[in-house]
């Protein structure tokens, strides 16, 4: 498996469906607090969301079993409605920050929304090491019309076997809000 292949589209296919928290759960269950220099961050507008990673396995590379777990609870979290959210309208300005830890690594960040020449999939930042911000870009590009959009951040070594940390978001569309 590698990363540019299964594992992506494994981890692709979980944002359509939703994301988890039962992996920050695992790892301070079993006394791994280095997680917690481990963040992502959603900014929307001028407010931010500080999140530590939902699938961790400690700072190795997911086995994956992991992996499979994560797509499973992120399944779970999407359908509670637990994943850390914000509500976007498609006027605002979205971007992605990440510890400067996992910015030396690396990592890449997209969402389940975009246009269909995109694959219904909008990248926010694309793999690379070092930088630790996405950039601002225009929320109507990247939200899907469900109203509700994920937002997946992962990190780890685009040439590596698993990824490392996957952190999940949620953007809640005032537009459909105010439409619905």
């Amino acid at each position: 498996m590698s990363l540019n292949a299964r594992a992506i589209a494994a981890l692709g296919a979980v944002v359509v469906v939703g994301a988890a928290t039962v992996g920050t759960s695992v790892a301070i269950a079993a006394g791994q607090t280095e997680h917690n220099s481990h963040r992502a961050t959603l900014t929307v507008g001028n407010s931010s969301i500080v999140a530590d990673p939902l699938c961790w396995n400690g700072g190795s590379p997911l086995t994956d079993d992991q992996q499979e777990k994560c797509q499973t609870d992120a399944t779970t979290a999407l359908k509670e409605g637990t994943l850390p959210s914000s509500d976007v309208a498609g006027s605002d300005r979205v971007g992605v920050g990440v510890s400067p830890n996992v910015g030396d690594t690396g990592w890449w960040a997209f969402t389940n929304g975009g246009s269909a020449q995109q694959g219904g999939r909008y990248s926010l930042f694309s793999a690379s090491k070092g930088q630790t911000w996405s950039g601002a870009q225009a929320a109507g590009k990247l939200l899907n019309s469900s109203g509700k959009t994920v937002v997946t951040v992962v990190e780890g070594d685009p040439n590596a076997e698993a990824p490392i940390a996957v952190w999940y978001f949620q953007l809640n569309s005032k537009d459909s809000k105010d439409n619905g």
